[in-house]
């Protein structure tokens, strides 16, 4: 081989040289790329098998199955009956899975299957919903939740891992109905007040009733004294008029918890007027 006059290589030596320099940096490429690639897979394969990475930072892998809280981040709007208000529900999810994943693992799968739960939940609500009139968030939740305890745990299959779900919810209100809700509310607030303190007198009278009757009965026996007798039989008839009393409240709060207490309910050992004598 002989170079040119001015003494560069001929050309065809020149392509030789560009030729076996351009092979060996594709070698070089090639073997470089199948090592991090041969790393790579076995990475992938380790973390899907949930065994430590290659490495000597690896951090132990966690003993049994791992579960993974989520709350939807928005609510879950369902309408009411009527079309014009919505109930809103506040959903959590609990993911788990029998096969023992790694953590990350298990939030790829939580991510892939958590819109067909919002789904599922969504349809499940909107069914109990379309009937209930906007106020009724309260048994729209007790609906919601016993169709959850027919079936507690959804599953959800990619390839041969089995993903499980635990759903949650509670229903709140729509904002828009709360102010005509209000003095509702507040009424039937202080009929449950006024109701607890007519049933507090009532069982104070029975029992005091009963002890008056225990004592006076102990004092007739002993002295024999008909007085004694008779405030006895005074007070045990006082006593069955606080028990009825008490009966009739807890009756007409079953049937009518939204009215207000009649006013012939009044407390034993009082006397009513008579029809033709005004109350003093």
């Amino acid at each position: 081989m002989t170079d040119a006059p001015d003494g560069t290589p001929k050309t065809a030596d020149r392509w030789r040289q560009w030729g076996t320099r351009g092979l060996s940096v594709t070698r070089d490429a090639s073997v470089r790329g199948w090592r991090w690639w041969t790393r790579t897979w076995d990475r992938l394969v380790a973390a899907l098998q949930d065994e430590a990475p290659v490495g000597a930072g690896a951090a132990p892998s966690p003993s049994g199955p791992l579960v993974e809280q989520r709350h939807v981040p928005r609510l879950i709007a369902v309408p009411a009956r009527g079309y014009v208000y919505s109930f809103y529900i506040r959903a959590t999810f609990a993911w788990s899975s029998q096969a023992s994943l790694r953590s990350e693992v298990l939030s790829w799968y939580v991510r892939y299957f958590q819109p067909n739960a919002i789904q599922r939940l969504t349809r499940l609500a909107a069914d109990a919903a379309r009937d209930l009139p906007p106020n009724r968030a309260g048994d729209l939740e007790v609906a919601l939740q016993r169709a959850l305890a027919d079936d507690p745990i959804w599953r959800y299959e990619r390839g041969e891992v089995v993903i499980t779900c635990q759903p949650d919810a509670s229903v709140r209100l729509d904002e828009r109905i709360m102010p005509a809700l209000q003095p509702h509310i507040d009424r039937l607030v202080k009929l449950e007040y006024q109701f607890d303190e007519q049933l507090r007198r009532a069982r104070y009278a029975e029992e005091l009733s009963r002890r008056w009757a225990e004592i006076l009965a102990q004092h007739a026996t002993v002295t024999g004294d008909q007085d004694f007798a008779d405030a006895r039989d005074h007070m045990l008839t006082a006593q069955r008029d606080a028990a009825r009393w008490i009966k009739e409240l807890l009756h007409h709060r079953s049937k009518h918890p939204a009215d207000p207490i009649p006013s012939p309910f009044i407390p034993p050992q009082q006397t009513r007027p008579a029809p033709d004598t005004p109350p003093s």
